[in-house]
């Protein structure tokens, strides 16, 4: 079993920065991708970022390239999701969660935490 607290939401303005981290305990965080999903009220959950085990590969949600950087630092079990030059539409819950490879697709994830709000005011 693998625990994961997510940490880091709160409420930014448009054109701000946050940085999420996302603490793994149970197991090493190493033995796992790690991925990045949100939910915004009304909408599906949605993948953001994902990376491999080693940290060489990462995927990312198409609109969020270039101002979004998943990365791990595996001796400190955390992951973390740097959030540069947001947009209102960045607003939702942001969820971690550790599985076999980095995909997109969140049915490949076992293990999830239980979120942080991010809020981007206009």
């Amino acid at each position: 079993q693998v625990q994961l607290v997510e940490s880091g939401g709160g409420v930014v303005p448009a054109g701000g920065s946050l940085r999420l981290s996302c603490v793994a305990s149970g197991r090493t965080l190493s033995r796992y991708a790690m991925g990045w999903f949100r939910q915004a009220p009304g909408k599906e959950r949605e993948f953001v970022a994902a990376i491999s085990r080693s940290g060489l590969l990462r995927n990312y949600l198409d609109d969020v390239k270039g101002r979004f950087t998943i990365s791990r630092d595996n001796a400190k079990n955390t992951v973390y999701l740097q959030m540069n030059s947001m947009k209102s539409e960045d607003t939702a819950v942001y969820y971690c969660a550790a599985g076999p490879g980095p995909s997109g697709d969140g049915h490949t994830y076992d293990y999830w935490g239980q979120g942080t709000q991010v809020t981007v005011s206009s």
